[in-house]
C-alpha cells in the first residue's frame, strides 16, 4: 500500500512538472524573441547580483531558470575562467539561449540542460563535482516548489559555495495602488513574489547578505552554504 501511494504521488508530481514546463513554453514561445529587450525595464538588480559573484578561476556556476542566458553570457565575459551551466524547464527558452550563446562565441563555455529546478544536481550535466555558486535570477517567483528548489541548490553546493538570488520583493513600499497593479500584471505571466522567502531572510539569524531595492520592489540576497539560515524552516 505504501509503495502504491508513493508511486501515485510521484506520478502526480511528474504530471504537474510536465504541465509547468508546457506552460513555460506557451508563455515564452513568442516572448523569447523580445525577452531581453523588454525585461531590462523591470528586472532590476541582475547586474548588481553579477557584481557580487567575485568568482575564482575554475569556479563552477549554474543559473537555475537561465532563460535566454543573458546573465550567463555576462558572467562568462566578466569571469573568463569560470565554468558555466544553465538549467531551464522551457525548451523554447533554451532554444533562444543556445542561439544567444553561439552569437556571443561562448558555445564551448556554457552547458545547457532542460530540467526542473527542484531536481538540480551536477549529474544532470553528466558530472559529479558540486557547484561553487548557484544563481536564481527572477526564477524563484516562477518555480512551483521554490522551497524544494532552494533546498536542491543548497545540497548541490561545494564546501564554501554560495547561493545568489535576485527576485521580486513584497512590494510593500510602492503604495497599495501600485502594488495591486503590479501584482495583477505579474500574475498574467504566472509570476508570484515569494514574500515568505523575504520574510524568512529578514527574520533569520544567519549571516546572509540582503540588499533591498527601492520600494521593496526587489531584493538581492546571498547565502553561504554553511550559513545558519539553511537550518531554519522556510515558512
Amino acid at each position: 500500500m505504501a509503495a502504491s501511494t508513493s508511486m501515485r504521488a510521484a506520478s502526480l508530481r511528474d504530471d504537474q512538472m510536465t504541465e509547468h514546463a508546457a506552460l513555460m513554453d506557451r508563455i515564452y514561445r513568442h516572448q523569447r524573441h523580445i525577452y531581453d529587450v523588454t525585461r531590462k525595464y523591470y528586472l532590476f538588480g541582475r547586474d548588481r547580483l553579477i557584481g557580487k559573484l567575485a568568482l575564482k578561476p575554475g569556479a563552477r556556476v549554474i543559473e537555475v531558470g537561465c532563460g535566454t542566458s543573458r546573465n550567463l553570457i555576462k558572467i562568462a565575459q566578466a569571469y573568463p575562467g569560470a565554468l558555466l551551466y544553465g538549467l531551464d524547464a522551457s525548451a523554447e527558452m533554451l532554444g533562444a539561449s543556445a542561439k544567444a550563446i553561439a552569437r556571443a562565441g561562448l558555445t564551448g563555455r556554457i552547458k545547457l540542460v532542460q530540467a526542473y529546478a527542484e531536481d538540480l544536481n551536477p549529474a544532470l550535466f553528466g558530472e559529479q563535482a558540486p557547484f561553487d555558486a548557484v544563481v536564481f535570477s527572477y526564477s524563484l517567483s516562477m518555480i512551483p516548489d521554490w522551497r524544494k528548489a532552494l533546498a536542491a541548490a543548497h545540497k548541490a553546493l561545494a564546501p564554501g559555495g554560495t547561493v545568489y538570488v535576485v527576485d521580486f520583493g513584497d512590494l510593500k513600499g510602492l503604495g497599495r495602488v501600485v502594488e495591486g497593479v503590479l501584482r495583477f500584471w505579474l500574475g498574467l505571466f504566472h509570476v508570484a513574489p515569494r514574500e515568505e522567502l523575504l520574510k524568512s531572510i529578514e527574520a533569520g539569524s544567519g549571516r546572509t547578505s540582503l540588499d533591498l531595492l527601492a520600494g521593496r520592489y526587489a531584493f538581492v540576497w546571498t547565502a553561504k552554504g554553511d550559513d545558519g539560515f539553511w537550518a531554519q524552516p522556510l515558512n
